[in-house]
Parts: C-alpha cells; sequence; structure tokens
C-alpha cells in the first residue's frame, strides 16, 4: 500500500509532494519531491502507482467545496477543535479563486479512482482521497500546545520552527505505529535563504501529509478525528500518539 501527500499549491506556486509505502510493516518515502504544474503532479502520481493498485492520497487543500460563500463547516470545526493552538483553517467557498483549482484536482483524482474516504476500513486496500490539514496534525502527533509558526513572520523565525518539525519528524514518526523508516541524511539542514526554505517546508508539509494519510488508513476512526462529512467537504486529523 502506498500513501501519498499533496500540499497543494492554491495558486500557482509549486506543491510539495511525497509517496511512502508500507514495506514490511514500516513506512518508507520512495520519493520528495516539488512541482509547479497540475498536469505534472498528476503524471507523477501516475508514475508512482499503476492504474487500479492500491493507494490513499492526502491533500492539504480543500477538494470538496459544496458552498458558494462563506465557510465550510470543517473549517467552522478546525477554528472549534482547534482556534486555542492557532490551528483553525482557511475559510474555502466557490467564490474564492482558488477554489476552481483545488476542487478539480479532487475531481482528477476521482476519474483515476481514488474515492472520498472520510470513513474507512482499516488496512482495507483501495483507492482513496482525503482532506488533510498539517497544522492541527502536527499539534496532535507532537503533543504541542500551538502550531509550529514555520510559515509566517522573520525568516530566522521561521527556519528555526522548520528545524523543530524536521527534529520532531526524524525523533517522534519513528516511535509511533505506524512508524517511518528514515535513511541517514534524510535532510541534511536547514537552509538559511526564502525560496530554498520554502521548498524545504513544501516537502516537509508532503511528508505529514502523506503520514496522516498512513495514519487513516491504518487505524480509522479509532485514532483519528474527522471534522464533517462527504457532503459539508472533511478534514481528517490524527488524535495523538499511538506507540
Amino acid at each position: 500500500m502506498k500513501f501519498f501527500g499533496i500540499d497543494l499549491g492554491w495558486k500557482s506556486q509549486p506543491s510539495g509532494l511525497c509517496c511512502l509505502e508500507l514495506i514490511d510493516g514500516q513506512l518508507e518515502i520512495l520519493d520528495l519531491d516539488r512541482k509547479e504544474a497540475i498536469a505534472d503532479i498528476l503524471t507523477w502520481i501516475d508514475s508512482c502507482v499503476p492504474p487500479e493498485a492500491p493507494a490513499i492520497i492526502a491533500v492539504d487543500a480543500p477538494t470538496l467545496i459544496p458552498n458558494a460563500s462563506g465557510s465550510r463547516l470543517p473549517d467552522k470545526l478546525s477554528h472549534k477543535h482547534f482556534g486555542k493552538y492557532h490551528a483553525g483553517c482557511y475559510p474555502a467557498n466557490l467564490g474564492l479563486a482558488f477554489a476552481e483549482r483545488t476542487v478539480n484536482f479532487g475531481l482528477e483524482l476521482e476519474a483515476r479512482g481514488f474515492a472520498h474516504a472520510p470513513t474507512i476500513e482499516p488496512q482495507k486496500l483501495g483507492r482513496y482521497q482525503i482532506e488533510v490539514f498539517p497544522h492541527p496534525a502536527i499539534v496532535h502527533l507532537f503533543n504541542l500546545e500551538r502550531i509550529l509558526k514555520y510559515k509566517k513572520g522573520r525568516l530566522s523565525e521561521r527556519r528555526l520552527e522548520l528545524i523543530r518539525l524536521y527534529n520532531y519528524i526524524v525523533e517522534i514518526l519513528p516511535t509511533l505505529q505506524p512508524s517511518l523508516r528514515l535513511e541517514s541524511g534524510f535532510i541534511c539542514e536547514i537552509p538559511n535563504t526564502g525560496a530554498a526554505l520554502k521548498a524545504v517546508e513544501d516537502r516537509l508539509d508532503s511528508l505529514i501529509c502523506a503520514y496522516v494519510a498512513a495514519h487513516w488508513w491504518y487505524w480509522g476512526e479509532q485514532y483519528n478525528l474527522v471534522l464533517g462529512d462527504r457532503t459539508t467537504g472533511y478534514i481528517v486529523i490524527p488524535q495523538g500518539r499511538v506507540v
């Protein structure tokens, strides 16, 4: 079974891409990349998983948007449950500029047989897609009191927060269930320049997304929280550490 994380660029910016595979009971990184065009992202997915082969794709973007204005139910619930961690998500509606891009991406995945999975039978092979959100996932997986603020602020502060995220990934994800196997030299250092830092940020976000996909498939609702449903839009969030 393969697990994809897509840190989708909501506009035209590059997207972080990660592919994990469960091998001998451990998750291994098959690819960690970054691409800009949607067509290139879809080609990458097609190259990693043949038609009808099992996989689950976790997308950090609103791929289901039923509302013409305002916020979706999962957006509101994210603020209710995770506002105290500063982890409420950006509101999505069909009137916003990014909506066509993100919804169409979900439809492209559906056309490839990846069905939305706001409910799932744990460890059942299939082709699934889910919406995820790294900030609350990081809070729960690493037992934090607030989000890691590596997306906004001064470059030096963002870099320190991204180093914290990297350290949590390296130190904690290999201890959880399912466990992530990391080769030595997974990422040597966090860069000092803005563009390079953003590239690493996108890749690490995609790795978190892929891990959430694996966690959802492995445990289902036992150790995951689902905000919303297929009708309203939904976000899958790990409930905490499972060792």
